[in-house]
């Protein structure tokens, strides 16, 4: 069993750290390669990933493997990468439930295969006491359906007289969300150079750490991720507080 490294005293280590995994296709066409290639060179980043990321602290890492959008790609693509999510799952889950991770799944369900959801199924139930790392993969996830989602659920509880509008506030809403559960992402890492959250964990990334790389998501390595970790150390994170000592008046 890996032991985090995490303590109290090491603020500069981000305890849960989101990745949109930005790039696969373009790193394929650099290689003379089919886009599956590289979607299955970017599926073969994630163990040594997490096993990086575990050594260094950080205790959740959750990653943007397709988004509510993905579903407009040409269908031959859609359904290449719904077989090398079937085909990762089954070579995967019982691995990373040795290794102590624990796998969470976020996002709509309803149009993948009963076959699939009976894998993701699996793979949570299976890893569900493990302790030393969490893997939330988002799946037909994206920022505006989990506001929307939440909205709903708020508005079904009115409707049941369980909650009245005046008894709204961010804290209750925030319940309502998608990793209600866990510590807000304190470091959002996207590869290949864009610099856009694209529907993203909207409502957690209110206040995480943004950081953006020109490096395409199969080359992302050890050095790419410590130059993140780097950068994250060196943010003065106040969450709208001010610094008195070094502030004028703003909204930061």
């Amino acid at each position: 069993m890996v032991v985090s490294t995490r303590s109290a005293a090491s603020p500069s280590v981000p305890r849960h750290v989101a990745i949109i995994m930005d790039g696969n296709n373009r790193w394929a066409k650099r290689q003379g390669l089919k886009s599956s290639a590289g979607h299955r060179a970017g599926v073969e980043v994630i163990r040594p990933l997490l096993k990086l990321t575990r050594e260094r602290g950080v205790e959740i890492v959750t990653l943007f493997a397709f988004s509510s959008e993905n579903w407009r790609r040409p269908t031959l693509e859609v359904q290449a990468l719904m077989r090398l999510f079937s085909s990762y799952l089954d070579s995967e889950t019982k691995q990373l439930h040795a290794d102590g991770v624990r796998m969470r799944f976020i996002g709509e369900r309803s149009q993948f295969s009963a076959a699939l959801r009976k894998q993701m199924d699996y793979s949570e139930q299976l890893t569900r006491f493990n302790r030393d790392t969490q893997l939330v993969i988002a799946v037909d996830y994206g920022g505006q359906w989990d506001i929307v989602n939440a909205a709903k659920s708020l508005a079904e509880q009115v409707q049941a007289g369980e909650l009245t509008p005046a008894d709204f506030s961010v804290e209750l809403f925030d319940k309502q969300m998608s990793l209600a559960d866990v510590p807000k992402p304190d470091l959002c890492i996207r590869t290949a150079g864009e610099q856009r959250i694209s529907n993203f964990l909207l409502w957690q990334l209110a206040y995480s750490e943004l950081y953006f790389t020109d490096c395409f998501w199969p080359d992302f390595d050890a050095a790419e991720l410590d130059r993140a970790l780097h950068a994250y150390a060196h943010r003065d994170r106040r969450f709208g507080a001010r610094d008195n000592e070094n502030d004028a008046a703003g909204t930061e």
